[in-house]
């Protein structure tokens, strides 16, 4: 594979995530909108998530952008990133991703500049060649589906030169923003991201938590074609993993029951809100939505505490992954901070005598 476009300057400070030995842990969190609520209260759910987070011991708190989805609050990323930073004081915050594609690179580079002005150190962006929507709002937002693809590389490289320090006579500047810190990963669900991650020598993400089929595929490619960077010296893996934890293995099945609810809905062109939990499936959805849905979130762990433990065990040693990202889509607010703290405790079990 063949990148071109602006070239990747040396003297990047280290990245950051790389000088971990142990797993690190972090939540996605995609302002579930929940029926009978509304956004802002999504919101302000997402700080108050990322303030418990923060004590409970998470390294970052991950937004990402998708559009025209009811169900999900964190359309303008940027802007909710800024929000849940403001209110919080030490724990990192970004984008899980930004799709690249539907914006110009100078103006993510001014957004994510102004973020790590004012939260500095605490910002990471991810991006992504995704649109994170369905083809008419892609071209709402003005996408071009014919380059998109062949251009991303191009756009992660010309966001790199604007992060980078300002050369003598340069004609476009992104102020705030040159000069900054702002570690960029590389987002996928291919072989694609993979090494193009590998290529520029940085760290690569892979959405194992709803598009699972070439994870162990991808991070193995990664790992083989990867450079090393000033940014990134040595191969980083972030995996997704869907986590629903409770006191009981029947209340964590229940929780469960919305995101099956979601991803049926998804499947059915249907919009709506983030559903109450159902006792069962069994009747809501067909045999082949069934078999559709359980492979999307094949990465799951369901139910107590030693059996998330259990499968987080197993997750981590089939992928060596560095970092995993925990997502949940819970109804209740209650029980979604709940299910990130067995999360937390979990974590705590599997550093324990590992230098954490």
């Amino acid at each position: 594979m063949i990148f071109w476009g602006y070239r990747a300057r040396s003297g990047a400070p280290p990245f950051q995530p790389c000088e971990f030995a142990v797993t690190v842990f972090s939540i996605l969190d995609l302002a579930p909108v929940v029926e009978g609520s509304d956004a802002g209260q999504a919101l302000r759910n997402s700080l108050d998530l990322a303030r418990h987070a923060e004590n409970w011991g998470y390294k970052r708190f991950w937004m990402a952008e998708h559009h025209n989805m009811v169900g999900i609050a964190s359309s303008a990323t940027a802007v909710a990133i800024g929000y849940v930073a403001g209110g919080t004081k030490t724990i990192r915050v970004g984008a899980g991703g930004i799709m690249l594609p539907n914006h110009a690179p100078l103006i993510v580079a001014e957004q994510f500049g102004t973020l790590e002005s004012l939260y500095p150190g605490r910002i990471d962006l991810a991006l992504g060649r995704a649109p994170g929507t369905d083809q008419l709002t892609a071209r709402a937002l003005r996408r071009d589906f014919a380059n998109s693809a062949e251009r991303f590389p191009q756009d992660v490289m010309e966001l790199q030169h604007y992060f980078a320090p300002a050369e003598p006579g340069q004609a476009v500047r992104a102020v705030p923003g040159e000069g900054l810190n702002v570690p960029l990963w590389i987002l996928g669900s291919s072989l694609f991201g993979a090494q193009l991650a590998a290529h520029l020598g940085l760290p690569y993400g892979f959405a194992s938590h709803f598009a699972p089929t070439h994870l162990l595929e991808a991070v193995k490619l990664y790992r083989a074609l990867f450079k090393p960077s000033p940014a990134c010296p040595k191969p980083y893996v972030l995996a997704g993993f869907n986590v629903f934890a409770a006191e009981t293995e029947a209340q964590a099945k229940r929780l469960f029951t919305s995101v099956q609810q979601q991803f049926v809905n998804l499947r059915r062109g249907a919009v709506a809100k983030l559903q109450p939990p159902l006792d069962t499936m069994e009747g809501y959805w067909t045999p082949a939505e069934k078999m559709g849905v359980e492979q999307s979130l094949a990465r799951s762990a369901v139910g107590t505490a030693d059996m998330v433990e259990d499968a987080m065990r197993a997750f981590i040693e089939e992928t060596g992954a560095d970092e995993v990202m925990v997502t949940g889509q819970i109804y209740d607010h209650k029980a979604r901070l709940r299910s990130f703290e067995i999360m937390a405790e979990v974590a705590e079990r599997i550093n324990r005598g590992t230098g954490a």
